[in-house]
């Protein structure tokens, strides 16, 4: 666990920004060289370091990722330049009613001790220093906490570089081990809005993680409560009485607890009807036995399955009907992204395995086409262009316009591309999200 708030993102975040041998551009440059790929991401329970190479550039990447890895230095300009970044962004994200009853659940469900719950204050970011990314790094990055996965044409000799690698990673101390705390729940948690015209609904329980025996039924179990349109919730709140457009149910799994969330968001009048009716879905679960045709629907939409039969040439067959509609991306609620049919204003929930990585290209109100077949979501697809702006980028040179020559730029949706020498941070960029290329300037 970390010792100081943000210390564990900012650590991660902060690895390919200056090492021993190498400065933060010169690790960009020759990765953009070879045409390699550096990536970090973080959540609640461990962060993943990913780099991409072409098979005939394995060996000099595999040295940047050495100087990543184990020789890190956390310049301390860098890191009041990551700060105040990341302040900002939080300060903005907090204006936002998604972002604060995430955190408020979250606080309610763990407790505001509980690393689950806990959420810093934007000033936090002011007392991190270098000591404290340090201490973290030399606590946590050691080789017991290490999971190495490989992918691609690997043979014996990329084998024996990434096993040498990972030999160089430092034993961790055992001596001093962390307890992780008990969560502690609040039955219920009320924040007043008088302004608002909706009320943001977030109901759960905690259960158990997926190694428990009962983790596979608490998902059947996720999905006919909300996790389809034909869902009970969504037949009841949106069908019956018309208290919202979208209602989602969903197991959630992090490594060491697991919990039972539903999201909705309802007009401020009915938040208490609303609330009793998914109350009622869920007692009706607990005590009438489901019906096979719906469990058996239900496992279908899981699992995609096919029924395999084989066919006369007489035979017809019915037209599958794949329907494709425009929608607005509205936001996200840590579990569900939310989209609304700006004609009907009618909200369609889509859990995050449902969208595929080029979602990382779009913000909110973009317009997607949302494919679905009998009220089953098939797939989310972004715009083919998209204009975002960067927001974090290495300083570009006075009259350097080349465009064969590229470094690394984060957009503002957390997003990282390719740009030109040239593209400074606040410039607009149009990207194509099929391929994640930088086109030109916005």
């Amino acid at each position: 666990m970390q010792h100081a708030p943000f210390a564990a993102s900012a650590t991660a975040n902060m690895l390919s920004e200056g090492s021993r041998d190498m400065t933060a551009r010169q690790i960009a440059e020759r990765l953009d060289f070879h045409g390699s790929y550096f990536e970090v991401n973080v959540d609640r329970d461990y962060v993943y370091i990913s780099f991409s190479s072409l098979s005939k550039f394995f060996g000099p990447t595999l040295e940047v990722a050495e100087q990543i890895l184990l020789q890190p230095l956390f310049p301390e300009d860098e890191l009041r330049a990551y700060c105040e970044k990341r302040k900002q962004t939080l300060t903005i994200e907090r204006r936002k009613v998604d972002t604060v009853v995430r955190e408020i659940f979250a606080e309610a469900l763990f407790g505001d001790k509980h690393p689950y719950g806990i959420s810093y204050p934007e000033k936090d970011y002011d007392t991190l220093t270098r000591a404290d990314l340090e201490s973290l790094y030399r606590r946590l990055y050691t080789a017991e906490n290490c999971l190495v996965v490989c992918s691609g044409r690997i043979g014996e000799e990329e084998l024996q570089g990434i096993g040498a690698l990972a030999e160089k990673l430092p034993r961790a101390d055992r001596s001093a081990t962390a307890d992780f705390p008990a969560p502690r729940s609040e039955a219920y948690r009320f924040v007043e809005r008088p302004d608002a015209v909706q009320s943001s609904l977030r109901v759960g329980r905690l259960l158990f993680t997926r190694t428990h025996p009962d983790f596979v039924g608490m998902q059947v179990v996720a999905t006919v409560l909300g996790g389809y349109f034909g869902s009970r919730l969504m037949q009841n709140l949106r069908g019956e009485h018309g208290y919202t457009y979208g209602v989602g149910a969903a197991m959630v799994n992090f490594e060491r607890e697991g919990y039972l969330g539903i999201a909705a968001q309802v007009g401020a009048e009915v938040t208490a009807p609303a609330l009793r009716e998914i109350y009622n879905e869920i007692e009706r679960l607990r005590r009438e036995p489901m019906p096979e045709e719906e469990l058996s629907l239900v496992k279908n939409i899981m699992t995609g399955a096919v029924t395999e039969r084989t066919f006369n040439p007489t035979d017809k067959f019915e037209n599958a009907y794949i329907e494709r509609k425009d929608m607005q991306y509205s936001y996200d609620d840590g579990d569900l992204y939310h989209f609304m049919d700006t004609e009907t204003w009618e909200e369609t929930l889509i859990p995050h395995s449902q969208v595929e990585d080029n979602f990382k290209f779009v913000k909110e109100e973009m317009m997607c086409k949302i494919s679905s077949y009998k009220g089953r979501i098939l797939g989310v697809e972004p715009p083919t262009f998209v204009e975002l702006e960067i927001v974090s980028t290495e300083p570009g040179f006075a009259g350097n316009t080349a465009t064969n020559t590229l470094k690394p730029a984060t957009l503002e949706t957390g997003a990282v591309i390719k740009v030109p020498l040239f593209i400074n941070e606040g410039e607009r960029v149009k990207i194509d999200t099929r391929t994640g290329e930088y086109l030109s300037r916005a």
